[in-house]
């Protein structure tokens, strides 16, 4: 199943997306596979599998932290993708790898590319790496199957965004706030417009991303949007070994069901 016909499938239910962010490695790689089947048996539509690396630009200071305790650790990208192949066959859900362009080329764009696909990885979001480069990557991850997940900005000017929309595959990443990834208490007014429009030049389904850290968020969110991408807050929990509060936030994207 591909990473958009997963997504679709979360909607027929009634259901709205949850996709939470991972650091992988995150206090050593071991704790990956325990994390990854904890998530899925929560009900989650895909996980976002982050890759530690030097110069996180996207990353707020939780995340950014995150990736420098797995780097600590030793972990790299041949490590993290060797250590999804050995519980490949138990993982149920779609991962998203996302990760800065320099490890794809360092690794060697049609060795990652096939070694993603052994791994479980359905699609991959590389926010240093401008549309219009592309190129550089997408023939080789599509021959895989692999889905090039676009973010769009609220910066980003409507010619742009048409573009990006058009190109995105999977999901679009419709970011909520201007800046980097973190909890946030409050956001842009009239998102929903901004959430109608994109919704408008897609056929695929539009998750809301960077920022969202609570189940009303979630829930407001995912009242003009398609579902959520959950960063930071996951990322926090995970640390204090908190599932309570990462349940919280999945059932928050579950429609109510008669009993």
């Amino acid at each position: 199943m591909t990473l958009q016909q997963a997504m679709e499938q979360v909607l027929a239910n009634g259901d709205k997306a949850f996709v939470p962010y991972i650091m992988a490695g995150d206090n050593g790689l071991e704790t990956l596979k325990p994390i990854i089947l904890k998530l899925q048996q929560l009900g989650v539509s895909a996980i976002e599998v982050g890759i530690p690396f030097t110069d996180p630009v996207a990353d707020g200071p939780v995340i950014e932290k995150a990736g420098e305790r797995a780097l600590f650790h030793g972990v790299t990208l041949r490590k993290i993708l060797d250590e999804l192949k050995s519980f490949r066959e138990d993982i149920n859900v779609p991962l998203v790898a996302m990760t800065y362009l320099n490890p794809i080329l360092a690794y060697g764009i049609e060795n990652f590319a096939q070694d993603a696909a052994l791994a479980g990885i359905k699609g991959i979001i590389v926010p240093d790496m401008p549309y219009e480069e592309s190129k550089i990557i997408h023939p080789a991850i599509k021959a895989h199957s692999i889905a090039l997940v676009q973010l769009i900005s609220l910066t980003s000017p409507p010619e742009r965004v048409k573009k990006l929309a058009k190109a995105s595959e999977g999901f679009i990443y419709a970011v909520t706030v201007n800046g980097i990834t973190g909890e946030r208490s409050d956001f842009t007014k009239d998102l929903s417009a901004h959430f109608a429009h994109l919704k408008s030049l897609s056929t695929i389904p539009v998750l809301a991303g960077f920022g969202i850290s609570t189940p009303d968020h979630v829930k407001e969110f995912g009242s003009y949007a398609d579902g959520v991408i959950v960063g930071s807050k996951i990322v926090s929990a995970l640390e204090q070994q908190d599932w309570t509060s990462i349940e919280s936030l999945v059932q928050a994207t579950k429609r109510e069901r008669a009993i």
